[in-house]
């Protein structure tokens, strides 16, 4: 096997991590659902989810692919005890990159083709009416759809092809420095405008009047789930950037800067979005409809429009692609680690399997929008979103803390050495007993709550087979823990 590759620098990881952590969630929900459950009071729950909940599971994966110098595809079988079934696992690892790819591509030629309508005018001068109907009309096109999706996967795939540092390092760095040069322009013209304090206040200060009225359970769980979700742990898209990682600073210091960068950047996208919302007395919204709606029709009254709207179809397009390039980067280490092929031969494989792969969510739009998998109104981008976000994700990091903690997997305390290996803080031992018992049932907490509020809107019977069949996903994943004993010897 070849030599393997490293980081030119610190800097390089963290950016590369955080690219692959900032995903449209950040923009497209998290200013949104930070506002309607009290503002800064939201935050703080939230702040305190990312460092209990998804500061563990990024350090577990991180020490994984460091430990293990190896993807998904291996780790778990190089570091495993004998005779036990983790590995196993890599095949949900494996399933959840493709998965997300399958659509995410397309998201991300989404971006691209705003884009190119905002810098060209196209958008300048529209009605509030005519610009929904702009991006209704690029769902029903499935060949404009093919076409900037294979965009964002050529774009995509040619960066990982040049390699580690001299392409996903070096150039991820730069679209990350942009990214955030961008977002710091955006933020500044956005709280210039007038009435902008209004939306700020509605994003930032405290509300608990808002928490009483929406439940501090409600608010709790939302804040929880997000933590989770924002850092995209679960399915070993960290662990390879910690398999090119060296021992020289320890794992508590290197995701505390990846978890903060993601935080800030969240943050300030709220910054951007909220106060121009309420500076043209337009509501803000979560989701697709958020981007490719709301925020047109803001930039359409907005002074110098075209401008501040290119910047931000830019600044959008450089979040999903550094998402997809991260995660093809794993796509191909783990094709060359099976199969044993060098990385150009992986690119062109992958690219070509990851455009075919994503026909199905691009033609479940317009030819195939008869199929309705997850009820009416559902599209396939959906079941695959919630196999990726709501069963891949949270098994997949609920494996990777239950595989660091124990004794029949890697066991606490290679975990606690390899975390605790350069300089920088150390993660103390009393942290064990968190890790090994309440960690793990806040996971379940949220994968469980993740269904229930997928499916409790199609009735009582409709919920409790989809719960059956999590709960059933859940004893798949609990069974690769079970250690199989050796066959006695009969002679």
């Amino acid at each position: 096997m070849q030599e393997r590759e490293k980081f030119k620098s610190r800097l390089g990881f963290i950016l590369v991590s955080a690219g692959c952590a900032i995903g449209l969630g950040n923009v497209w929900e998290f200013p949104y659902i930070c506002g309607q459950n009290g503002g800064a009071a939201f935050i703080v729950i939230y702040l305190l989810f990312l460092l209990i909940l998804g500061w563990p599971i990024l350090m577990a994966e991180y020490a994984v692919g460091r430990g293990s110098k190896r993807s998904i595809a291996l780790s778990f079988k190089m570091l495993e005890s004998e005779k036990s079934r983790w590995q196993n696992f890599k095949w949900f690892g494996i399933a959840g990159n493709y998965l997300l790819m399958m659509f995410y591509t397309m998201v991300g030629g989404w971006m691209l083709y705003y884009s190119y309508l905002s810098g060209t005018g196209s958008l300048s001068g529209m009605s509030k009416t005519e610009i929904p109907e702009v991006f209704s009309g690029l769902l029903e096109q499935p060949g404009t759809l093919i076409f900037w999706t294979i965009i964002a996967i050529a774009l995509s795939f040619g960066i990982c092809a040049l390699g580690v540092q001299n392409g996903v390092e070096k150039i991820t760095k730069v679209i990350m420095l942009l990214l955030i040069g961008l977002m710091i322009v955006l933020a500044v013209n956005s709280l210039t405008l007038q009435n902008a304090e209004e939306g700020l206040k509605f994003y930032l200060v405290p509300n608990f009047n808002k928490v009483h009225e929406v439940g501090w359970g409600n608010v709790i769980f939302a804040a929880m789930t997000h933590a989770f979700f924002t850092l995209s742990v679960g399915m070993g898209s960290m662990s390879i950037f910690g398999s090119y990682l060296d021992r020289d600073n320890k794992l508590t210091n290197e995701s505390v800067s990846v978890v903060a960068l993601d935080t800030l950047i969240a943050l300030m996208a709220g910054v951007i979005i909220i106060p121009s919302c309420f500076a043209f007395g337009i509501q803000p919204d979560s989701g697709p409809s958020l981007l490719f709606i709301t925020l047109p029709n803001v930039f359409s009254h907005m002074a110098g429009g075209r401008i501040w709207g290119t910047m931000f179809f830019i600044f959008m397009s450089f979040a999903a692609l550094s998402t997809i390039i991260a995660v093809f980067e794993n796509i191909i280490a783990m094709s060359m680690e099976i199969w044993g092929m060098p990385r150009k031969k992986a690119v062109m494989i992958n690219m070509i399997g990851v455009a075919v792969l994503s026909l199905p969510a691009i033609l479940g739009f317009n030819v195939l929008s008869g199929v309705q998998p997850m009820g009416a109104g559902s599209s396939i981008m959906d079941l695959e979103d919630f196999l990726v976000s709501y069963n891949i994700l949270p098994l997949g990091g609920l494996v990777f803390v239950m595989f660091c903690t124990r004794k029949n997997g890697w066991g606490f305390d290679n975990f606690l050495a390899e975390v605790n290996a350069g300089k920088g803080f150390e993660l103390k031992k009393w942290i064990r007993g968190y890790m090994t018992y309440i960690l793990p049932l806040i996971i379940v907490v949220v994968y469980l709550k993740g269904y229930y509020d997928t499916f409790s809107k199609y009735g009582t019977t409709t919920m409790l087979v989809w719960m059956g069949i999590g709960v059933a996903m859940l004893a798949l994943v609990f069974s690769f823990t079970l250690k199989i004993k050796p066959k006695k010897n009969e002679n």
